[in-house]
């Protein structure tokens, strides 16, 4: 390989990788530096090396640095003064020679450690490239492409712009089933990075995936005019979100639903058609609760404790089932998105035939 051609390599390789050619060429350097040091032929442990590379003509040289001496001792780190004079006439002994290496020879002694560090150092830049790319869209909502879903696991790997993710099956919502070249949205949660690289938490069963939806389908939650104080969710099934408009003139559920509910659709596609209620927040804890529960209607709500933050919810006979929800899913989002422990009971006091069953109550802390 000539210059040129080292080069053209290197140059494809930033692009397609996205790994800078400065960074590769002090890889190379370090490579011929430890070629030079661990060789067994000429050029053995004498790792004092000059370079001059540039790129934009072509040039690529390598010098060792010996020292000029009266009778060589040494050959790996001297060189006679009649060697050095062939070359330069104007030198002395103690004077530092510059000996060119034969890129030939350097690459037969050197080649095994040098493939080995210029491979590591790829390693490394595609690691900081992918650390990079994961910090710069940490919390964000991107779209990915699934490049492989597992057969066996249902594990997608995803690439997000030129990193390469996995996307687990327990992160994946809805009974949608994932393709080779399906563009999905997914969030960058976390990024973990250990000895075998970075490696970021994708999610789409995050509640923050929601919010950074509706942030981008709704231009007044974008803009601040609207505000999502809270999202509760079980993905896949159920969100609860709560949003409150800074704007007298803006109602915050309309909003977000849109015209004809063509905001809110576009969210509950993409989620696999979970459902979403949107309720408004309120200062006036009782006047949350309520909202929260719904769609059930709530005839009061009873603040016990403020700062153990427990209450109790009367709702009328017909409505405790909606109230509590299919297996106990509506209580529970509610008292997640609200903070409160909710005792729900009917407006008779009575639970059923069994005189025993105790009321529902929705724990925020219950999974």
């Amino acid at each position: 390989m000539n210059n040129k051609e080292l080069f053209t390599s290197l140059q494809l390789l930033e692009k397609e990788k996205g790994i800078p050619m400065d960074y590769m060429i002090e890889q190379i350097e370090r490579a011929i530096k430890s070629a030079c040091k661990n060789s067994r032929d000429n050029h053995s442990g004498n790792d004092n090396i000059v370079f001059n590379i540039n790129p934009e003509k072509n040039i690529f040289d390598v010098k060792q640095v010996k020292t000029v001496v009266e009778e060589v001792m040494d050959p790996d780190f001297e060189i006679s003064l009649e060697d050095a004079r062939k070359k330069r006439k104007r030198i002395e002994i103690g004077d530092e020679y510059e000996q060119p290496l034969d890129p030939k020879k350097l690459l037969r002694i050197g080649v095994n450690s040098a493939r080995s560090v210029i491979r590591q150092g790829i390693r490394d830049g595609e690691k900081g490239q992918m650390l990079q790319e994961f910090k710069s869209r940490l919390g964000e909502l991107v779209t990915a492409t699934v490049e492989r879903v597992d057969p066996v696991n249902g594990m997608a790997t995803i690439k997000i712009g030129k990193a390469v993710a996995t996307l687990p099956k327990s992160e994946q919502v809805g009974d949608r089933v994932l393709h080779e070249g399906d563009n999905i949205k997914v969030l960058v949660a976390d990024i973990k990075d250990n000895e075998r690289g970075p490696r970021a938490m994708i999610s789409r069963t995050n509640p923050e995936l929601v919010k950074r939806l509706f942030e981008q389908e709704v231009p007044e939650i974008y803009d601040g005019t609207v505000e999502i104080k809270s999202i509760a969710r079980e993905a896949g099934s159920r969100t609860k979100m709560a949003v409150l408009s800074n704007d007298e003139s803006i109602d915050a559920i309309g909003s977000c639903i849109g015209t004809r509910g063509d905001r809110v659709n576009e969210i509950v596609k993409e989620l696999g058609n979970e459902k979403i209620d949107i309720i408004e927040y309120s200062e006036d804890p009782a006047q949350y609760i309520a909202a929260a529960l719904s769609p059930a209607k709530v005839i009061k709500v009873d603040i016990l404790d403020e700062t153990a933050r427990s209450c109790k919810v009367t709702v009328p006979d017909g409505q405790l089932s909606l109230a509590i929800g299919n297996k106990g899913q509506n209580a529970r989002l509610a008292a997640r998105l609200t903070g409160w422990k909710i005792d729900i009971r009917p407006e008779s006091g009575f639970f059923g035939e069994d005189e025993d069953d105790e009321p529902e109550t929705a724990n925020e802390e219950e999974e």
